[in-house]
């Protein structure tokens, strides 16, 4: 009994997650007179892909979608290379420096994004990275930064320092140790803090819409708005259909990386 209720529960959770999803496509697949009919239904009378060949000949998914993926792979990895080590250092030297760095990583989380992004945009400004891909990736990493270090941090302190010391007494040093013995067991938190870093930028909206004012420039989610006319009445057949298309590199990235947490807690079971 309590297994069919925890199957059940399970159920419930994934038809919730997936009802966005189903209700994008049930939009997508729908004429303008299904969806303005009063009583909505959830599989289209009559399917069509035409607000699909609509989306993409208004407006340009194919290279806004390229350019969110180079600003998100870039901000993924970038945010990994500098909160990894800096996560470590926090995390096996402790002391008074530390603990007021970690403060400052939680107090910096405080701050809404209305407060800092016309600071934020005069500082690109005087840099000349406005209008950007470059100064939108060095934007994305700033704010994905603390709560990647912070995800790190735990991961490093749940390694146990005696893997560490008896690599030492074998005659390993500290950079040997890292690769061989710490390394594999960080694999997880690596892959997890890739994964919400890339979902992080690749979703991101608001400081794209200050920074990027070329629509040469404009990322996906930018592009996505174009779909609302100036009176805010929407499109919802392309808008739907580029909404749909937008989730699938987020899908297909979380699907790839998932093996790769899996074969790294895998790995770190074996070498636990």
């Amino acid at each position: 009994m309590t297994r069919a209720l925890k199957y059940l529960a399970l159920l419930g959770y994934l038809v919730f997650l997936a009802f966005p999803l189903l209700w994008l496509l049930s939009t997508a697949l729908k004429t303008p007179q299904e969806m303005a009919a009063l009583d909505p239904t959830w599989i289209p009378r009559r399917p069509t892909l035409a607000n699909f060949a609509d989306a993409f000949a208004e407006q340009d998914l194919v290279g806004a979608g390229l350019r969110s993926l180079v600003v998100a792979v870039a901000t993924a990895l970038i945010t990994v290379a500098l909160a990894l080590p800096a996560a470590y250092a926090l995390a096996r030297f402790r002391g008074v420096a530390g603990k007021i760095a970690i403060g400052w990583v939680l107090v910096s989380q405080v701050f809404p994004v209305v407060l800092i992004i016309i600071p934020l945009f005069m500082v690109l400004r005087r840099m000349e990275l406005v209008n950007t891909l470059a100064g939108l990736t060095v934007v994305h990493v700033t704010f994905v930064m603390p709560f990647a270090l912070w995800m790190l941090r735990g991961y490093v302190r749940a390694v146990p320092r005696e893997l560490e010391e008896a690599a030492a007494v074998d005659g390993a040093g500290r950079l040997r140790a890292l690769a061989a013995v710490v390394a594999p067991l960080l694999a997880p938190g690596v892959v997890a803090t890739l994964l919400f870093s890339f979902i992080s930028s690749w979703n991101e909206f608001m400081f794209a819409l200050v920074i990027l004012k070329d629509p040469g420039v404009e990322t996906l989610p930018l592009t996505l708005v174009r779909f609302v006319g100036p009176e805010g009445v929407a499109r919802l057949g392309p808008l739907a259909a580029a909404s749909l298309l937008a989730t699938v590199p987020s899908l297909v990235f979380f699907a790839t990386i998932q093996r790769r947490l899996r074969s790294g807690l895998m790995a770190g079971a074996v070498k636990g």
